[in-house]
């Protein structure tokens, strides 16, 4: 998100994370400069994500320092020691991956220990949301403590399959292009409801 306008909608919903792509080929890249007012209104009750493919641990340091973002969530090929580096830093680490039928949760073993959260995804072509969902019956095959975010397509006619899902180490949906206007441009109104519905 980068329009303060929406980003004071959005805030109206009460959501636990708001998100900046910090990544210059995303459609929703913050920019090179983002004014500071997008990060300074958000309310300590609401967590600033900063998200990353690939970046440069220095990088990544230093713009969540330069924000007062407290969480980092990588979207590309970062390994273990690179996630103990960002979290040695003070920073909380939510490491994605793009998820299909195929996928061996033994892969995550090695991070278990560097990351805060998993996130996980579609699997595509690129880094970064695809607007599908995966099935999510196969995280049945996740064993792990550490908690997850579930993302994925996630679209305001979930609620009632999201209600149903159960996992004991979700913790949590990532919505985006299913609740936009157009790119980095969310509806606030649906957001709002889909947040109260899930809630509730």
């Amino acid at each position: 998100m980068r329009q303060p306008d929406n980003i004071r909608g959005v805030l109206a919903a009460e959501p636990d994370f708001i998100g900046y792509i910090f990544y210059p080929k995303s459609k929703r890249y913050v920019g090179e400069n983002p004014t500071m007012e997008i990060f300074d209104l958000v309310p300590e009750s609401t967590q600033k994500v900063a998200v990353f493919v690939n970046e440069t641990v220095e990088q990544v340091q230093r713009i969540c320092k330069h924000f007062t973002i407290v969480f980092a969530q990588l979207h590309g090929n970062e390994s273990p020691e690179y996630c103990r580096q960002i979290k040695d830093a003070g920073i909380w680490v939510i490491k994605a991956f793009a998820v299909d039928q195929n996928f061996d949760f033994k892969s995550l073993n090695a991070y278990q220990a560097e990351v805060d959260y998993f996130l996980f995804d579609t699997k595509g072509k690129l880094p970064g949301g695809t607007g599908l969902k995966f099935d999510w019956s196969v995280l049945e095959n996740y064993q792990l403590s550490v908690p997850f975010l579930l993302s994925g397509g996630i679209g305001p006619d979930d609620e009632v399959a999201l209600n149903a899902f159960a996992h004991e180490q979700l913790v949590g949906l990532d919505i985006n292009s299913g609740f936009e206007l157009e790119p980095a441009l969310k509806d606030e109104q649906k957001v709002k409801a889909f947040v109260e519905a899930i809630r509730s």
